[in-house]
């Protein structure tokens, strides 16, 4: 039986992509208030907008690459059974190979009924455009969770940590909710390996190696840990 590797990835991974982060230390993404462009209030007021802002976002998704660290994780497979819990939208984890992947937010290559979110379909090109439907008349939208909304695959995510026998942070602050708490599912004994140029505050955990360095860099320590060099 291959010991099971939890790695949860946030922003931090897919900025060495040339992705930016979800929000700014101004509290904008990509110039816009995230308040306007990723709640379900700003869906109703103004969809064209959202929508639009959305598909510049894809597009940006589909001109990146993975990069070292998303392929370090892809090695971690060679001698663990490793599931990837990502807060990110984009899917630069399966595109490096990465074999199991939930995303907590969605993944914008997708988009999902308007009015049930459940339903949900592959982008075909780029876009997405106004008055294309779900099977049941609906507008279309971006498969991606927004502030207010619920995350469907929580509980899922904290069994899956749960089982963790080694657990692995990569970029991210843990400070969106309820993904922060995923960490608290871990078992208590379990090391839990952070990589982060800034860790962030785990005091109580028990049994952290901190490793602070950018993805890229922090995964190569962790390759050389886990003796796969």
């Amino acid at each position: 039986m291959k010991k099971k590797i939890v790695v949860l990835t946030g922003a931090g991974i897919s900025a060495e992509s040339g992705l930016k982060t979800f929000r700014d230390a101004d509290g904008l993404w990509e110039g816009y208030n995230v308040m306007d462009v990723a709640t379900p209030d700003a869906w109703e007021r103004n969809p064209e907008l959202v929508q639009r802002f959305y598909n510049e976002r894809r597009k940006q998704v589909l001109a990146a690459q993975p990069n070292e660290a998303h392929l370090l994780l892809t090695k971690l497979e060679e001698e663990f059974d490793v599931s990837i819990i990502t807060q990110n939208i984009d899917d630069l984890h399966e595109r490096a190979g990465s074999a199991n992947i939930t995303h907590l937010h969605g993944i914008i290559t997708y988009a999902q009924s308007s009015k049930k979110a459940s339903l949900v379909y592959p982008i075909e090109g780029d876009e997405i455009k106004m008055g294309e439907l779900c099977k049941w008349g609906s507008q279309l939208r971006p498969h991606v969770v927004w502030f207010g909304e619920a995350v469907p695959m929580i509980e899922k995510a904290a069994e899956i940590c749960a089982q963790a026998d080694i657990f692995v942070l990569i970029g991210t602050s843990l400070a969106v909710y309820p993904a922060a708490g995923l960490i608290d599912y871990v078992p208590k004994a379990v090391p839990k390996y952070i990589i982060d140029p800034k860790i962030p505050p785990v005091a109580g955990l028990g049994n952290v190696i901190r490793i602070e360095k950018s993805a890229t860099e922090g995964m190569k320590e962790l390759v050389a840990i886990l003796g796969l060099n």
